[in-house]
């Protein structure tokens, strides 16, 4: 009976501290953003009215709705929104793009070959994340080495602009998330049985017919998981945006942080950021339900 109590109070430790972790990392920073949501900004420290007010043996509670409502009657914040996604999607597109030829290559090679490959890809993930982006502008400027070379080559007569622009920063995205795209469609293409492949050139199918009715059908859950870890993140980014793209670029990332540290609103900044969270959550919510059911299947 001591024993059973025993796993038992394990196995409680054991998921309890996940749900923990979430709790003190993520729904009490959520808590906390969506009530500066609701509140006013005012000049004060902290730049926010209070919602609950205690004056008079009363304890009141003033919620704010206007930030939300202005965030829909301004162009710039829905621009921003639009941005975010669009500019997420085509670098998702451009990941998958790469990364799959990458790790259908990766899949098929020798065992030693993979973990080398594995080390490659990974590698350039160990050095400053701000050092691998803020590379790019000395390649991408019109001095760079990109220009300096197709004018070497006389593929054009004068340099391109490519710095600060959206295209910049799609490239910026695309190389700095390659790698999680790259890892979850290798894991999935490795674990497929070749006898499939086998099977089908056995029975007279072409490469390209087995890869259409075989290989990609099943590296679906590997495609949709690194598009989940790309896109997401990718909605939100700042860094990117700030040292490749120009004042056209327009994410809401950048407009979070002129929000928060240059206008000091934190409501409207706090609302974007609430807002963005919600967006998110259709893509996220879809991602479990596909991994659910996969998992249903092979059950």
């Amino acid at each position: 009976m001591a024993r059973v109590r025993t796993r038992l109070f394990n196995r409680r430790v054991l998921f309890g501290i996940p749900f923990v972790w979430l709790m003190l990392f993520f729904l009490l920073p959520f808590a906390l953003i969506l009530k500066i949501s609701l509140t006013s900004s005012v000049m004060a420290i902290p730049p926010y009215e209070p919602v609950f007010r205690f004056a008079e043996n009363t304890l009141s509670v003033v919620v704010n709705f206007g930030n939300y409502l202005f965030l829909l009657s301004d162009s710039l914040y829905v621009a921003a929104y639009w941005g975010s996604l669009k500019t997420a999607f085509l670098a998702t597109v451009c990941c998958l793009l790469l990364g799959y030829p990458m790790a259908y290559a990766m899949a098929r090679m020798p065992k030693h070959w993979q973990l080398v490959m594995l080390l490659m890809i990974m590698l350039p993930t160990w050095t400053s994340f701000l050092i691998r982006v803020y590379a790019w502008t000395g390649i991408l400027g019109n001095q760079g080495l990109l220009n300096s070379l197709l004018l070497w080559l006389g593929v054009i007569n004068e340099p391109l602009k490519m710095l600060n622009t959206n295209f910049a920063v799609i490239l910026g995205i695309t190389y700095a998330y390659l790698p999680f795209m790259v890892l979850p469609i290798y894991t999935n293409l490795v674990k497929m049985d070749t006898r499939l492949l086998e099977a089908a050139s056995d029975l007279g199918c072409r490469s390209l017919t087995t890869f259409w009715s075989i290989t990609l059908p099943l590296s679906k859950a590997g495609i949709l998981a690194g598009s989940m870890l790309v896109f997401i993140p990718a909605v939100g980014e700042f860094v990117i945006p700030e040292l490749l793209g120009g004042p056209d670029t327009l994410m809401i990332g950048k407009v979070l942080w002129e929000e928060f540290f240059n206008n000091r609103d934190w409501p409207v900044a706090s609302s974007l950021a609430v807002v963005m969270l919600v967006m998110l959550l259709a893509p996220i919510v879809l991602f479990h339900r596909f991994q659910s059911r996969e998992m249903s299947k092979h059950g």
